[in-house]
């Protein structure tokens, strides 16, 4: 485990656009679609519902907003100003959704009754699709808040202290996938390989042989930010376990995911990026807030761990 103290404010602004293979794949969705995407290239929520769109095979339009600017066609669809939101074109008028867990859901139904693919164990299987609930639920309520807290911890004591808690998540996210491995495809044996197969659906990644899953979705942003953001800004390395290690390899290599992926200074410059303020939502283009700086009002996430409230 390695910390660092705070370095300096290089006054590098966020990114207004992707780079890398997520540009590529912003200009292959420019096209009007029945659902446009409203999202911001430098955005983990953004990115699980992105990485949910290319997997499932759904047509969309990205579009690319400023949250922090808080445009009228994106409040239109997300009352907070916040990203990910949806627009779907296809009701007369439009109607709208926002959160990105939410967006998901919604996202599962839909190819469910068209493209025919799932991020999610079968329904044959309640017990497998529990267990990965409980995998969900654990990144929401301790994975992703603990990566903010570390990134926005500036004494060397609160980052010792962020980064113990933060592996604590990790370990929570390993043990659970475990579980479901060993009381899914290994408890009672399998008969072949083709019924271990049939079992591996909707576990994930983890599993060798297995495909993008739920957990994958939900949690991957803020792992691929921890091999560079993290990394960055506090010094912090994942622990070299071979399984975890060829998960995440996994993980950011696979097609889908890969697809919404930008260059790694886009992440380094967008983490130290100024911000509005969050209740008058006035853009202060002057404010020197970063996140990596845990400077105020950094942004509605920051706000929310700086205080102990859970996220918006």
């Amino acid at each position: 485990m390695a910390t660092s103290s705070p370095a300096t404010d290089s006054g590098k602004t966020y990114h207004r656009e992707c780079t890398g293979d997520a540009l590529e794949t912003v200009s292959k969705h420019q096209d009007p679609q029945s659902i446009t995407l409203f999202g911001s290239c430098f955005c983990p929520f953004v990115q699980r519902v992105w990485v949910a769109f290319e997997y499932l095979g759904i047509p969309y339009q990205y579009y690319e907003v400023d949250p922090y600017k808080k445009p009228k066609d994106l409040l239109e669809v997300s009352p907070k100003g916040l990203v990910p939101g949806l627009k779907l074109n296809d009701y007369i008028p439009p109607k709208a959704l926002n959160e990105s867990t939410v967006i998901l859901e919604y996202l599962e139904d839909l190819a469910s009754n068209t493209t025919k693919r799932s991020l999610l164990p079968p329904v044959t299987n309640p017990y497998a699709r529990a267990l990965v609930r409980l995998q969900a639920d654990h990144i929401s309520r301790n994975l992703v808040p603990a990566f903010y807290r570390l990134l926005q911890a500036q004494d060397l004591e609160a980052q010792v202290q962020g980064a113990k808690e933060y592996y604590i998540a990790l370990e929570g996210v390993v043990n659970l996938f475990e579980r479901a491995e060993e009381e899914i495809i290994s408890a009672g044996g399998v008969s072949g390989e083709g019924e271990r197969r049939a079992l591996t659906i909707g576990l994930g990644l983890w599993v060798e042989g297995g495909d993008l899953g739920w957990a994958d979705v939900m949690a991957g942003p803020w792992l691929f930010r921890t091999t560079n953001v993290l990394k960055h800004y506090r010094g912090f390395e994942l622990w070299a376990g071979d399984k975890f290690n060829a998960w995440l390899d996994r993980l950011v290599s696979h097609p889908a995911f890969k697809a919404t992926c930008s260059t790694e200074d886009l992440y380094l410059d967008s983490y130290e990026r100024p911000v509005i303020n969050l209740r008058s939502r006035v853009y202060e283009s002057l404010c020197e807030c970063r996140y990596a700086h845990n400077r105020p009002n950094t942004s509605q996430v920051a706000n929310a761990i700086n205080s102990g409230r859970g996220l918006p």
